[in-house]
């Protein structure tokens, strides 16, 4: 290796430290990103640190089942599929989050489990084909909507 070569090793050596010196500290650039990719945690929009597969179902199920809300029911076949989404997408997260002490006492949690809840209570009384009222599915809707703004 001739001298000219080792400088410019050096140099870029140089650069190289002092970018990942200046990344330190921050959640930027490479090393942020690495760091988030492998952490379980991610921070909400309310600036707590949750898990981020609870986030995920949470999320999930707050998309599904407002799509299911707001379908048209005229359109049995398409307002069957965005049920059936929302059904699938509640299931999971009940069987994955249902009692864990790390998100019983989320906000979140909590609205989610009273729009659950509400939607259950309708459909045990009133049959499972029985059109939702607007009265409840607005309920629903802002449960859904408190929920998110945790999330």
């Amino acid at each position: 290796m001739t001298e000219r070569n080792s400088g410019a090793m050096l140099s870029a050596e140089h650069l190289l430290v002092a970018e990942t010196n200046s990344l330190e500290g921050k959640d930027e650039g490479l090393a942020g990103a690495l760091k988030s990719l492998f952490d379980p945690n991610e921070k909400t929009k309310s600036g707590k640190v949750l898990p981020k597969a609870y986030l995920k179902s949470a999320r999930e199920v707050v998309k599904t089942l407002r799509e299911s809300l707001k379908e048209d029911t005229k359109d049995i076949a398409k307002f069957r599929r965005t049920a059936d989404a929302a059904k699938e997408s509640i299931r999971e997260y009940l069987n994955g989050w249902r009692g864990q002490k790390t998100v019983v006492n989320e906000e979140s949690y909590v609205m989610l489990e009273k729009a659950i809840r509400s939607l259950a209570s309708f459909y045990s009384k009133a049959g499972p084909s029985a059109p939702l009222p607007e009265e409840v599915k607005s309920e629903i809707l802002g449960d859904l909507t408190a929920a998110e703004e945790f999330l």
